[in-house]
């Protein structure tokens, strides 16, 4: 009610002053009607400008928005604003482990998640230092009683975002809405606090209406203040455009974001760039992209497609900065685009052994498309070793990806994974966009084809505005002679029936190894509600290490991530994946949270599989 009646009373002190200035004014028709409407238009927006300045501090805050945003914890969970609409609101504290106020700081913080632990509510500390969570020495800060997630702001962007300036500070933000419902200070919090009195009401249920907040001054004695180095660099020198934003953007983005490419949209130019700059902003803050997100503390694969916090922090202040072009001539966007558009899709290891042809499908210009399977018969009719690959997409900006495994005639693409939860099969390969689209086995490896034998594939295509059709191509190249070592993957999955309005339904599946095997890569299935997955290696002792984790999974992007560093593990050890599928409104790509849905291979189904990618050395 407070809030409403300040609106209206500053709303009539608008309209009153409007009326004031216009309402005693002549209509002046000595000049053109198109200047005056600009004119006009000029002055109600200074008018607006001008009373907004009389807004008291708490009714302004009251509307303040801010971007989505998301980040991992230092336990690999991800944390996405947007995907907690499930809750009522989200509590938030800056978080600074050299500063000397934060024990007692957390100990306040703890006491208020104690009082709400109960409610729709989410507690987090946000590392507005932005460490790397293995020099990080008070984890006892967050490890003693109740564990308190801790996000990691790599490059301090969020911290900047929610304009955090003191360690110690409060947000109270409303994810159904992307607000913010107080900005201040834990001060010893009572029942009729502004921040209890809040929080209190949120307990109970969302509240209809925006809700007033409070924003204190901070001072000396508020926790101390933080440094934004980064920041406040770029604020007096904006990133260049030609020597740090361009070369980024050429190396990270434009394999996909090209002409022809897969990509919504080619960056190609500064003035495209420019144009399509708050969403870029907007991606990079809630990691959207790069696409495949992973964890960069366990395991690492080219596939993951990395952006280092410098690297984000140059381009989304540079963004900040209004996106400056400087006063260089050339253009280095426009000059990549030219060698991008000079270069030949030819074979790259040079001509294949055989060359099969996949079938033509046909990409409408809208929609959503399923994946399309297809079967392709091999002309040779005895065992043949394949030791290298390369894929040719007949259409690359819309082929989204592609599986290749080697099955029996007598078998669809899913093989055994049909009928058991661990199968192990013949994989060949996959292809993604931006991704090196030849593989060449290592040495003394490669995947067996039996005789009789045949390829299956499993089509992803998106649609971009025309209609067109795809005739991939598939490079194989075989080996003289029988390898040392066979490429092949196990797959666990589990099968469950998912209920409603879950947003975090967990599951694991497991599988001990019979014999030495060397991990090479990984790969995580589900279908829209697919939520995270990590892949675990335990060995006979019982020691267990996370090799990779998918903390934030994305159902239009499932690279195989080969392993950097492949992992031998002994006879004895347990693989295993770990992870969640999401089925409440918080999940922007569940079709329907109020369905009960079961385990299926269907995409309106759901799946929970992980795939380890071996070599097994041939007996």
């Amino acid at each position: 009610m407070k809030f409403k009646n300040a609106f209206f009373e500053y709303f009539g002190i608008f309209a009153l002053g409007t009326f004031c200035i216009y309402g005693t004014q002549r209509p002046s028709f000595s000049v053109k009607r198109a200047k005056s409407i600009v004119r006009a238009r000029t002055a109600i927006q200074l008018i607006v400008l001008f009373y907004a300045a009389l807004l008291p501090l708490s009714l302004q805050a009251t509307l303040k928005r801010v971007s989505d945003f998301a980040l991992i914890d230092t336990q690999g969970e991800f944390h996405q604003f947007s995907r907690y609409r499930h809750l009522n609101g989200i509590v938030m504290m800056a978080f600074d482990e050299g500063c000397e106020s934060m024990r007692f700081d957390i100990e306040q913080f703890r006491e208020l998640e104690a009082k709400f632990r109960d409610s729709d509510l989410v507690f987090l500390l946000l590392d507005v230092q932005g460490r790397d969570r293995n020099k990080i020495k008070n984890l006892e800060l967050l490890e003693n009683g109740n564990y308190l997630p801790l996000l990691e702001d790599d490059g301090q962007l969020v911290s900047e975002l929610l304009e955090f300036r003191n360690a110690g500070e409060i947000r109270v933000l409303n994810p159904e809405r992307l607000n913010v419902y107080f900005e201040g200070f834990l001060s010893g919090e009572t029942e009729d606090s502004p921040l209890s009195l809040l929080l209190g009401n949120l307990s109970d249920a969302p509240p209809s209406d925006t809700v007033s907040t409070t924003d204190q001054v901070p001072n000396d004695s508020m926790g101390c203040p933080i440094s934004f180095q980064s920041r406040d660099k770029h604020k007096q020198n904006p990133p260049s455009y030609t020597t740090e934003v361009a070369p980024i953007i050429i190396e990270k983005c434009t394999e996909c974001h090209r002409r022809g490419g897969v990509g919504p949209f080619a960056m190609d130019s500064y003035i495209m760039l420019l144009g399509w700059s708050p969403m870029i902003r907007e991606v990079l803050l809630n990691k959207r992209m790069p696409p495949a997100q992973v964890d960069p503390y366990f395991g690492r694969s080219d596939m993951a497609r990395y952006l280092s916090d410098v690297e984000r922090q140059t381009i989304v202040h540079w963004i900040d900065n209004r996106a400056p072009r400087g006063d260089e001539v050339l253009d280095p966007l426009v000059e990549n685009a030219e060698n991008l558009e000079g270069q030949t899709n030819g074979w790259i290891i040079g001509e294949p052994d055989l060359v099969i042809t996949a079938d033509s499908n046909a990409v409408p210009s809208t929609g959503v498309m399923d994946y399309i399977y297809s079967d392709v018969d091999l002309p040779f009719t005895e065992d043949r070793w394949l030791k290298a690959l390369q894929f040719k997409p007949g259409d690359p900006s819309v082929l989204h990806h592609l599986m290749a495994f080697v099955t029996d005639p007598s078998e669809d693409f899913w093989g055994e994974e049909r009928d058991k939860e661990t199968a192990v099969r013949r994989f060949v390969d996959g292809f993604s966009p931006g991704s090196q689209t030849f593989t060449e086995f290592d040495s003394g490896a490669g995947v067996l084809i039996p005789a009789g034998h045949r390829l299956s594939l499993q089509f992803h295509y998106v649609t971009n505005g025309q209609s067109t059709e795809d005739a991939t191509q598939i490079g194989l190249y075989f080996a003289d002679a029988p390898a040392k070592a066979e490429q092949k993957v196990i797959a666990l999955s589990k099968r469950f029936v998912l209920p409603p309005n879950d947003p975090n339904f967990e599951l694991e599946a497991e599988h001990v190894i019979a014999k030495d095997i060397v991990l090479s890569g990984v790969r995580a299935r589900m279908s829209f509600r697919g939520k995270k997955m990590k892949f675990v290696v335990s060995d006979p002792a019982g020691n267990e290490k996370t090799i990779f984790s998918v903390p934030a999974y994305n159902y239009g992007w499932q690279p195989h991530y080969k392993l950097e560093k492949p992992v031998l593990v002994a006879a004895g050890s347990t693989l295993r994946v770990v992870g969640a599928l999401d089925n409440s409104k918080s999940n922007p790509t569940n079709p329907d949270p109020e369905k009960e849905i079961k385990f299926g291979f269907n995409s309106w189904e759901e799946m929970f599989t992980g795939y380890f990618t071996y070599y097994q050395k041939v007996d």
